[in-house]
């Protein structure tokens, strides 16, 4: 089988890569996805927020990824569901098992697009028991959004990732009580919406630079020990707190699902977790290109589509006309930044290109400051924090004489 373009993944960002490929004249494009729809992790986010930034509106995840679904069925986008992608090389061949049996696609270019997973309890060094009760977030939401199942009536949730923010509102709405949030380190890792929305709005109290020290429980939980810590995240004795409780949810952060990406030979960043991209997010090996939640994790899924389409078209174009002329400098992290991506810029690019990048700490009245061959560029914000990506923009002509692209932020501590 040959295909021009196979998107590897048919969640927000493998369908909106796909339309955008297809619109920009790559009209054979295959779209590979495991589950029996396409859709990705949207179809069970049934609550509101999705598409503000890019529809204008306030729509829910199954809402948003439809009018996606619905484009690509408009153009005739081929999506195979109920198929595995088990093996992706060096030459574009991508080996797929199904019902059918095992079989090869040979590709002129390949998008990855496979999202990312939760982080699991295993990860996490909890002592006590292992009982019934204890789930991520993300499972707890599809119990009880998709199969219409309540996990427990006492919860407590470790983690302020979005999806435990948003689950404890979930759950309280379904008529379980959550007894708090706990975050380890001292500042939330969720939208800031989100914590007044889903906790503030509920009177759920969340705990900064806390964790659990203990479970407890022989066949379901029963209870857990809750305790602050220091600077260097361990117990500060006599600060323990316990509660009861029959549920223990894990929003501990998102990982970039990369297994086909080593086994391309791609280079990973220890930052991100996803691959190294240029602005066109084209990886180190040409044709094959990246995006979306595989790449880095977003907060926004408007964000993702952004990405996702700045890879179709780039896929596109490379399928017509091959590569294109590139001259790459590196963007580098200077204060106060943890990552940032694409990680290198092409300074042959005709256009403006938006760099995306997430603070190490939470600052009011930032100070953004981008250095290019052309100065300092100088960007505001009221507030930044780890927990909310940021993004600039630079000129070609800003980007002409650099010979890299540094991003330091600067502040008041919040």
């Amino acid at each position: 089988m040959n295909r021009d373009i196979v998107v590897i993944g048919g969640g927000p960002a493998g369908l909106a890569a796909a339309i955008a490929a297809y619109d920009a004249g790559c009209k054979n494009v295959l779209v590979v996805e495991r589950e029996s729809e396409a859709g990705g992790v949207l179809k069970q986010c049934i609550h509101s927020g999705f598409g503000l930034t890019r529809f204008g509106e306030n729509l829910t995840g199954p809402e948003y990824a439809h009018r996606f679904l619905a484009e690509a069925e408009k153009r005739g986008i081929e999506i195979l569901k109920n198929t595995f992608v088990t093996g992706l090389s060096a030459q574009k061949e991508v080996t797929c098992m199904n019902e059918s049996g095992i079989f090869r696609i040979r590709a002129k270019a390949v998008i990855l697009a496979m999202g990312c997973r939760e982080r699991s309890k295993g990860a996490l060094n909890i002592a006590g028991t292992r009982p019934a009760g204890l789930l991520s977030a993300g499972t707890a939401q599809k119990y009880v959004n998709i199969k219409g199942l309540l996990p427990g009536k006492r919860v407590v949730i470790l983690g302020s990732g979005d999806i435990g923010l948003i689950m404890a509102r979930r759950l309280t709405l379904e008529g379980a009580k959550v007894l708090c949030v706990c975050e380890i380190m001292p500042h939330s890792s969720g939208l800031r919406r989100n914590i007044a929305q889903c906790l503030d709005d509920f009177g759920i109290p969340l705990y900064l630079s806390h964790t659990i020290v203990e479970i407890e429980g022989d066949t379901r939980a029963s209870g857990v020990t809750v305790a602050a810590v220091d600077e260097n995240k361990n117990p500060v004795p006599g600060t323990e707190k316990h509660f009861d409780c029959d549920t223990v949810l894990f929003s501990v952060g998102l990982i970039p699902e990369n297994e086909l990406t080593k086994r391309a030979g791609l280079r990973l960043d220890g930052r991100t977790k996803g691959a190294f991209v240029d602005g066109d997010r084209e990886t180190q090996i040409e044709g094959i290109f990246a995006c979306g939640n595989v790449l880095h994790v977003h907060d926004l899924v408007d964000f993702v589509s952004e990405e996702a389409e700045i890879a179709g078209r780039a896929a596109a174009a490379y399928v017509r006309g091959g590569e294109k002329q590139k001259e790459l400098i590196p963007a580098e992290c200077g204060e106060n930044v943890s990552y940032i991506l694409p990680q290198s810029v092409n300074k042959k690019e005709s256009g403006a290109q938006k760099l995306f990048f997430r603070v190490k700490r939470a600052l009011k009245n930032a100070v953004i400051e981008a250095e290019t061959g052309a100065g300092t560029k100088v960007f505001r914000r009221i507030a930044v924090a780890p927990g909310e990506m940021e993004n600039i923009v630079l000129s070609a002509e800003e980007l002409v004489n650099a010979q890299k692209v540094k991003i330091s932020v600067r502040g008041e501590q919040r």
